[in-house]
């Protein structure tokens, strides 16, 4: 049976369909999926507004991905920003332009992410637009949250400690290892049914050459394919400043250190790893810490903190009066810059 295309079934069906599997009304909207504008009844708390684009052959590759992956990673991505302003994700807007020569099941599959992104984060979709293009997907969402108390990049102040919530260079390993894999591997949140029964060809053979286990490189697979959020709850109270690491642990920092007109000493030793990405690192060729320090897409949160408060996250330095330096294991100080992803190289 031949699947069928998007071309065969047209805009209304389509966008009759999304409203009726995003039905469900979000907290305080009067109007959601249907009308022109959906209206939102206001909360007494700061709004906070983001929005972010996933490009076809920029951002994603559709020989390592799947459609459910990329749509449940669009908005991860998306709350993570609301998150690294201290806030919670309440609405979304969704974007999407596709070939009209895609099937049926590969938008149900993205949708299918989707929804199951936006239980986690307990938000809704209230609107947005579809169209179709001539070539490759474009993508993008927008988020809308509230915050009581909202944390910019540029609260850094000298003496305060540096955190981050989770371990850095996952995501980075598992983008290394679907190049060697050379197809994408069926994740989902739930299930995992290459990883788990063995069936995943190329997943099999990259074990075997490599002497991996599935129990390392699976963790590593979903850092990249499955981001989530990390919820700010635990310590926005104490924040003076945040950003989430999306495009590397040296480049987010030095975003952070300018805005705030400050520098920052970060100790190698104190950068949290997880032992399968440095097991994966090793059999790979590949540093663990080079991984860690410059590897995007891992979305903890970095944030800085005053000395002396309790902080449920893993202190990695301190902010310094200027200078932006690593501290090695023997002591030694060495300059860093913004090394990490950059959309149009370095200016």
């Amino acid at each position: 049976m031949t699947a069928e295309k998007l071309s065969q079934i047209g805009e209304l069906p389509l966008l009759e369909q999304i409203r009726k599997d995003f039905s469900k009304k979000s907290k305080n909207v009067l109007v959601g999926i249907g009308d022109d504008a959906a209206v939102v009844e206001p909360i007494n708390k700061y709004l906070l507004a983001t929005t972010d684009m996933m490009v076809e052959g920029i951002h994603f590759d559709l020989r390592f991905v799947t459609s459910y992956q990329l749509g449940f990673k669009l908005i991860s991505v998306n709350v993570s920003d609301i998150c690294a302003m201290g806030g919670e994700p309440y609405y979304l807007l969704l974007n999407i332009a596709i070939n009209r020569n895609a099937t049926k099941r590969f938008l149900d599959m993205f949708f299918d992410g989707v929804k199951d992104a936006i239980s986690v984060y307990d938000t809704g979709l209230i609107g947005g637009d579809l169209s179709s293009s001539n070539k490759g997907m474009s993508i993008s969402a927008t988020v809308i949250g509230y915050a009581d108390k909202y944390i910019r990049r540029s609260g850094a102040k000298m003496g305060d400690k540096i955190y981050v919530t989770g371990s850095l260079g996952d995501s980075a390993c598992g983008l290394e290892l679907l190049k060697k894999i050379k197809k994408p591997v069926p994740l989902r949140r739930h299930l995992s049914p290459s990883i788990e029964k063995g069936k995943g060809g190329g997943v099999k053979t990259l074990c075997f050459e490599y002497g991996l286990s599935k129990k390392t490189i699976e963790p590593l697979l979903r850092r990249h394919l499955l981001p989530e959020a990390r919820n700010p709850k635990d310590f926005v109270h104490a924040a003076t400043s945040m950003i989430d690491i999306s495009d590397g642990l040296l480049i987010d920092m030095s975003r952070l250190c300018s805005e705030s007109k400050a520098g920052a000493r970060i100790y190698e030793e104190k950068i949290p790893m997880s032992p399968e990405m440095k097991k994966a690192a090793e059999k790979l060729g590949i540093s663990p810490i080079k991984l860690a320090l410059s590897g995007g897409e891992d979305y903890e949160l970095l944030f800085t903190a005053p000395a002396g408060r309790k902080i449920k996250a893993i202190s990695i330095g301190d902010i310094a009066e200027s200078k932006k330096v690593i501290v090695d294991k023997k002591g030694r100080e060495k300059p860093f810059s913004a090394e990490g992803y950059q959309h149009f190289g370095r200016l």
